[in-house]
């Protein structure tokens, strides 16, 4: 019984098969470039890194755009039109792309890495790398993303939306309850602090 508990278990969180064509992806991803760059590393702060992501979590973010349950008004028509096969080689391409590290600001800096290594426990604030690791490589099993260097700014935008409940496409409401107990300095400087983590 215990085996075939482990084996389920196993099964549930083991992430698919990488299904995408890489080379189609970098083909498809001429579209994406303007704002998430030739190899998904984002010339603007204002738009995500893609680079280095993990492929499921790409994948279901941009389902996600294209059937209405997250909203952009840039990335929503962007994915409108998207198929299956589409979503599976962009998410392989950028996931098959290095990142660039980034670098955090020295403003504020130790309470953001406070809050991403231990969280609030008075706030019952819990640690971002509880989920996202250590060194913020996120846990693709999960569709948690891995967030180490990415942009301070686009960071603090989404943690900023889960706060409001104007994303709302997080797993079983979780980071819409960790942004809740966050005030604006704490998601500053755990953004700030993300930016730099590798």
């Amino acid at each position: 019984m215990k085996y075939a508990c482990l084996v389920s278990l196993v099964l549930l969180f083991s992430p698919p098969l990488p299904a995408g064509d890489i080379a189609a992806g970098r083909e498809k991803s001429l579209a994406c470039a303007a704002c998430h760059g030739e190899d998904g590393n984002s010339p603007s702060p204002a738009w995500p890194n893609l680079a280095g992501q993990h492929a499921d979590y790409t994948g279901k973010q941009l389902k996600n755009f294209r059937d209405g349950s997250r909203q952009n008004p840039q990335m929503s028509p962007m994915a409108a039109n998207l198929t299956d096969e589409d979503i599976a080689d962009l998410a392989a391409y950028y996931a098959a792309q290095t990142p660039r590290p980034g670098l955090a600001q020295p403003i504020d800096l130790a309470h953001g890495e406070r809050l991403y290594r231990a969280g609030d426990a008075k706030r019952a604030l819990a640690a971002c790398m509880a989920c996202h690791g250590p060194g913020g490589s996120g846990n693709p099993a999960a569709l948690y993303p891995k967030i180490n260097g990415q942009h301070a700014a686009y960071t603090a935008s989404q943690l900023k939306q889960f706060k409001a409940e104007q994303r709302h496409n997080d797993r079983n409401a979780v980071m819409r309850d960790i942004a809740s107990r966050m005030t604006n300095a704490d998601i500053e400087a755990v953004s700030n602090y993300i930016q730099g983590l590798y």
